[in-house]
């Protein structure tokens, strides 16, 4: 029954979460400006996860000297959030999302740079799959349209997500309950984007309902849902398989860019997408496959007296 609830709480993770385009692409088509949009978001998902918290009488104390280090990450966020927003103008929803889904590929490798943690053969296979995948999306073509700006632009959100990752698991706050991490690191990043509107006289209201509505569900379903359900996900089934189940998010993004949107999809875009999604799938099972590997290795390895 845990691990049927915990592949539940897995699937509506990355679903909810690759639901973004869905809100925020109407918004853009309106005329809100990117840091707007992203105001508001983490504005409200800031009050839902505070209610939260209150609601499950969790403490909201933390001590001065992990300021910094929310600080730190909420900047991560931040440019996570926004260059994917800047991607969704250069490129279609599915293939933006798909490439800010390239995030493990480079947690590895900012592992491997900065705390020399060694790398499997895998994580090599899925670094050069990454790349391929990234390339084919990157050629001209009649369908999705993404250019070169765009790729970088997206592939720098998932660096910064990346980083993200990295600073929280190696940071003093990596073993703080995940809803008080993720409350601080969203009201520091309302608070940047709310500064940077204010100095600038960029801060948007919603233009309409329709619009107020649009920011709401954003803030709710792929911010502070996806935030939970992906806590209860690790607690059932455990990281690896809640982290492969997560290839649904930008296969949510593509379908919704093709049949809410009518993006074009053609058969090489497609291609490209699946070995992006091997790739990331391969990075977060080489692990146990190697461990397995190894085990099997040790049985049939001859033995010498």
């Amino acid at each position: 029954m845990n691990k049927f609830k915990g592949i539940f709480y897995g699937m509506a993770t990355s679903v909810t979460f690759g639901l973004i385009p869905l809100f925020t692409l109407p918004l853009i088509a309106k005329g809100m400006e990117y840091d707007s949009i992203l105001f508001y978001r983490f504005f409200f998902a800031s009050l839902a996860l505070g209610m939260v918290m209150l609601i499950k009488k969790e403490s909201f104390r933390i001590e001065l000297r992990d300021v910094p280090v929310f600080i730190l990450l909420a900047f991560f966020y931040t440019f996570s959030s926004l260059f994917l927003l800047y991607g969704y103008g250069y490129m279609g929803a599915g293939v933006a999302t798909t490439l800010h889904f390239t995030y493990p590929v480079f947690v590895s490798l900012l592992m491997l740079l900065l705390f020399r943690e060694k790398s499997s053969w895998l994580t090599w296979v899925a670094i050069v799959l990454a790349v391929c995948g990234v390339a084919l999306l990157s050629l001209p073509s009649t369908g999705m349209t993404a250019d070169v700006k765009g790729i970088v632009i997206v592939l720098l959100s998932a660096v910064a997500y990346g980083s993200y990752i990295v600073g929280v698991n190696k940071s003093r706050v990596r073993n703080m309950n995940s809803r008080k991490l993720a409350f601080y690191v969203f009201v520091l990043t309302t608070m940047i984007f709310g500064v940077k509107d204010l100095a600038f006289g960029d801060l948007q209201l919603p233009p309409d309902p329709a619009s107020f509505g649009n920011l709401i569900l954003l803030a709710v379903l792929p911010t502070v849902v996806s935030n939970i359900t992906l806590v209860l996900a690790v607690q059932n089934i455990g990281g690896t398989l809640t982290s492969v189940l997560g290839a649904l998010e930008p296969m949510t993004a593509v379908c919704i860019g093709a049949l809410v949107f009518g993006e074009d999809f053609t058969v090489r875009e497609g291609f490209g997408i699946l070995l992006v999604l091997v790739a990331v799938t391969v990075i977060i099972l080489s692990g146990p496959v190697s461990r397995s590997m190894n085990k099997v290795f040790k049985r049939i390895r001859p033995r010498h007296a």
